[in-house]
């Protein structure tokens, strides 16, 4: 029970910290002017990201502290919880995440929509990001490698970050009909496609590295005889059709959507296609957080 928690958990981390980095990135590079559409669903998206985090994360402390202690009655003393902070990293990674949310939460509140707000949001959220990479496997590896598995685990977590988010965003433009079929819509299509480019490189890049280090070259081709090889193979397969979902529209959706804009055609059916898409790209990228909030609680076969 206690360990369905923590998954569950984690992947509410997950989702909120994408969310709270992803977004105002892509509200940045991929919405720009005043001839945009309107914007202001931002805000309670970002506090909701903001709470979604700090809750899940607080609950999460709670939740590994039981399972450390024992018992959930042991781990809701001041005492327990005092120690699991002060005297692990994982408690106290835990508790500076809580913390940066609920900032986001009050600084999301207070300030008006707009680029300094966002860029706030964007410090703050790319530590909360990297606070996964410190209290998950990539933080386990010792000596120089560790670094080098620490550095590529945090890229490999903003760079999904950067992809994730952005869909988040555009799945909230596409389904807004008065703004899905405006001219900026497809200008931050066509800006995401290269961002999103340079995202999926770093991902492969990345996840090779962190691969080799949890996995290793010799236990490649036994992979899929434990859970942790299985649920990699179902990370993967999920990439993959992300990655279809992707290349569609890039190479189809946006650029027939630009043509139809440009000629001052209807594009309704190409706008009702890239929303079926994005939103189905949206899901299963919350299905792989999913996989990926269930591998962090298991031990990967490096260490068997």
């Amino acid at each position: 029970m206690l360990e369905s928690a923590v998954i569950g958990l984690r992947w509410l981390q997950f989702s909120g910290a994408v969310v709270l980095l992803g977004v105002p990135l892509f509200l940045l590079y991929g919405i720009r002017g005043c001839d945009g559409p309107d914007l202001r669903w931002g805000r309670p998206l970002l506090m909701v990201a903001a709470a979604v985090v700090g809750l899940a994360t607080a609950a999460a402390l709670v939740a590994q502290t039981a399972v450390m202690a024992g018992s959930l009655s042991e781990a809701v003393k001041p005492s327990t919880l005092t120690m699991m902070v002060t005297g692990t990293a994982l408690g106290m990674g835990l508790m500076i995440r809580a913390v940066l949310a609920f900032l986001v939460l009050v600084m999301v509140t207070g300030l008006r929509p707009g680029r300094i707000s966002w860029g706030l949001t964007i410090a703050v959220g790319l530590v909360v990001i990297a606070s996964f990479a410190w209290t998950g496997h990539g933080a386990a590896t010792g000596g120089a490698a560790g670094l080098v598995h620490l550095t590529a685990d945090i890229v490999h977590l903003i760079a999904a970050a950067l992809w994730l988010g952005a869909l988040v965003a555009l799945t909230v433009l596409l389904m807004r009909r008065a703004a899905a079929d405006d001219p900026a819509i497809h200008r931050a299509l066509r800006d995401f496609s290269g961002v999103g480019t340079i995202a999926v490189a770093l991902l492969v890049l990345t996840g090779l590295i962190n691969t080799g280090f949890l996995v290793g070259p010799s236990r490649i081709a036994s992979l899929g005889t434990g859970l942790y090889g299985q649920l990699l193979i179902a990370k993967l397969i999920l990439f993959a059709l992300m990655l279809a979902l992707a290349a569609g529209n890039r190479f189809r959706q946006t650029p027939a959507l630009g043509s139809l804009l440009s000629g001052g055609e209807d594009p309704a059916g190409v706008v009702a296609r890239l929303r079926r898409d994005v939103v189905a790209e949206t899901l299963v990228g919350a299905l792989l957080l999913g996989v990926v909030a269930w591998m962090g609680t298991l031990a990967p076969p490096s260490t068997l």
